[in-house]
């Protein structure tokens, strides 16, 4: 599965996340420790927010730790609020277009997990993306399809409900088309105001999910896993939760898409 991390506070070079830490999102890409798929290769991404509404976004193919743009980028950028991402296919091919983060007008967005079958009915979920958003369905992955499925069911007025629903769609397509898992994830998304994280598994393997506030960085990190193993302060996100980050304080609320796709 895939690595992420975000962080959302006062403006820090992109690298005190992705690069510098002893265990950073690039550490992670080549020797994750908390997930079956130790090595993250198929391709990376970083969205960041500046002083225009819509976010920065750079992605490539290549492995993380070998791309010397993104070292070079990640040393000179500052940002206050970025998501970035390391890739590990579960199935669709290695392309820009097929690494996160996903981004729509001001909104950003990225995943790690899987909708058990995807494969199986792919046209099925891209059937339910509106025409009005279709043209922003650039690559062929189930992350993508899923935050464009969001953004129709009114991600910018309610992000929890919307994305709820969205994900009951998916489980309601994987349980009559597909297999298991039904659905993993943890996803992070944001409108370059506030930053959002899921953990979520229609089994008991939802992937990890921490967070941690440094005074020294007047800042949250949103992360697969801690940056450093020796670090204390790191909270473990429980599953079927969705939190919201402003400063220190973390707003945790239920998330059960298993209960819309019942009652649907």
């Amino acid at each position: 599965m895939c690595r992420w991390a975000a962080y959302t506070g006062e403006p820090i070079f992109l690298d005190e996340i992705i690069s510098r830490p002893g265990h950073s999102l690039i550490h992670q890409s080549h020797n994750a420790t908390q997930t079956h798929t130790a090595i993250n290769a198929d391709g990376f991404g970083v969205a960041w927010y500046g002083e225009r509404p819509e976010p920065g976004l750079f992605r490539d193919v290549h492995p993380a730790w070998s791309d010397p743009n993104l070292k070079s980028l990640t040393a000179q950028v500052k940002s206050g609020l970025f998501l970035a991402h390391v890739r590990a296919s579960t199935g669709t091919a290695t392309s820009r277009n097929n690494c996160h983060p996903f981004v729509h007008g001001r909104f950003s967005f990225m995943h790690n997990g899987q909708v058990g079958g995807y494969e199986t009915f792919r046209r099925d979920a891209d059937m339910l993306i509106p025409d009005s958003l279709y043209h922003s369905r650039k690559g062929a992955t189930d992350s993508e399809a899923i935050f464009l499925v969001a953004l129709a069911e009114g991600l910018e007025a309610d992000p929890r409900a919307a994305l709820e629903r969205a994900s009951a769609r998916f489980i309601k397509l994987a349980r009559a088309k597909g297999s298991l898992p039904h659905l993993r994830m943890t996803a992070a998304l944001s409108d370059g105001t506030t930053l959002y994280a899921v953990r979520y598994a229609t089994d008991d393997r939802a992937p990890s999910l921490y967070h941690r506030y440094s005074e020294t960085r007047g800042g949250m990190a949103v992360v697969s896993e801690p940056l450093e193993d020796d670090q204390e302060g790191w909270t473990e996100i429980a599953p079927a939760s969705f939190c919201t980050f402003k400063g220190p304080e973390v707003k945790v609320e239920p998330f059960y898409p298993c209960r819309c796709a019942e009652a649907a």
